[in-house]
């Protein structure tokens, strides 16, 4: 395929899901992520789209949201990597909230085996996935139905989680960075996923590598409201994204990263045991547990010191990323 062909490709991609990873417009061009990366910025330069970590987004800073179509092709695997370390940190007879998204979806089909869990959502998606799980009490919020991601919004939605108490809130975005925090391209998302985090003792959000350093254009939650950041070992891929997680570690998140490529560990839990490690993230410091953190559950948006901050080092001193002996980006 010859470049102007393989750029026109790319770019109607970019135009028809608001955003794709390099790694996914490599796959459909089919070529390598350094060929990719070297179209986007060709591309970029003659003001057709936007560069972001991992990825490229619609010019303009802040990437309409794509349709459910398009979010289940974006980042598969990693959103199911992501899934199947969070459901990890479930424990048997946890009440959570899960938000919408397709991989708050992957989430749920994973939670299906936690006995005595009760999942509340006003994620259509979620719920679906979790219909038939005999031993998960399914609650929904109410509120009009959004379409475009099967999830249910505006007040009757943030009404139903009022007065609500759970343990987790489990929730994605459009975009993280340390100094906005999550974010969505939605307004009405926005205020949802904010009443849920209200709702929780720990505020967990799951988001792939193509979403560090993005932004959205409303914000949901701010960074010192997120105990947790579950994303995948690609970010750990290039520069931008490894500075990126590090100021979110100096804000207190603690981040886990996700394998790609290989299945549960032999030391894994079977999951809502709360026993046990989580998938083994990275070797030494970076390999989490499970369950909840020590000294008892925060009040929402609480912060307490070692609770939920980053990676701890010799004198309980926060590990930055690049102390760990990471691999930096290409």
């Amino acid at each position: 395929m010859f470049a102007a062909e393989r750029r026109q490709l790319i770019l109607e991609m970019v135009r028809a899901n608001g955003a794709v990873s390099l790694r996914e417009l490599a796959r459909v061009v089919q070529t390598s992520e350094v060929t990719v990366r070297r179209d986007v910025r060709a591309l970029e330069a003659e003001g057709l789209l936007d560069r972001r970590h991992g990825g490229a987004v619609l010019p303009g800073g802040f990437s309409r949201e794509p349709g459910y179509p398009q979010k289940t092709h974006l980042s598969a695997a990693e959103k199911s990597a992501i899934a199947d370390l969070a459901a990890g940190l479930v424990e048997e007879g946890d009440a959570v909230v899960v938000g919408a998204g397709t991989t708050t979806q992957e989430l749920a089909r994973r939670l299906a085996r936690v006995p005595g869990l009760t999942v509340v959502t006003n994620s259509l998606l979620v719920a679906q996935a979790l219909a038939h799980a005999n031993r998960v009490e399914v609650v929904m919020t109410g509120g009009t139905l959004r379409g475009s991601n099967y999830a249910l919004v505006g007040s009757g939605a943030e009404q139903s989680l009022q007065g609500l108490r759970v343990t987790k809130a489990f929730i994605s975005g459009s975009g993280l960075t340390a100094e906005r925090g999550l974010s969505t391209a939605n307004m009405l998302s926005a205020s949802v996923d904010r009443a849920m985090v209200l709702a929780a003792a720990e505020v967990i959000v799951l988001a792939d590598h193509t979403k560090l350093g993005a932004a959205g254009m409303f914000q949901t939650v701010a960074t010192e409201t997120i105990t947790r950041l579950v994303t995948d070992e690609q970010a750990t891929a290039d520069d931008a994204t490894v500075r990126e997680l590090d100021a979110l570690a100096d804000c207190g998140v603690q981040v886990d990263l996700a394998p790609l490529g290989a299945g549960p560990s032999g030391d894994a839990p079977v999951h809502g045991t709360g026993s046990g490690p989580v998938h083994q993230t990275q070797p030494g410091p970076m390999a989490r547990r499970g369950g909840p953190p020590p000294g008892g559950a925060p009040l929402p948006g609480q912060r307490r010191p070692g609770a939920h901050g980053s990676p701890v080092g010799p004198g309980g001193m926060p590990t930055r990323l690049a102390e760990l002996g990471l691999p930096r980006g290409r």
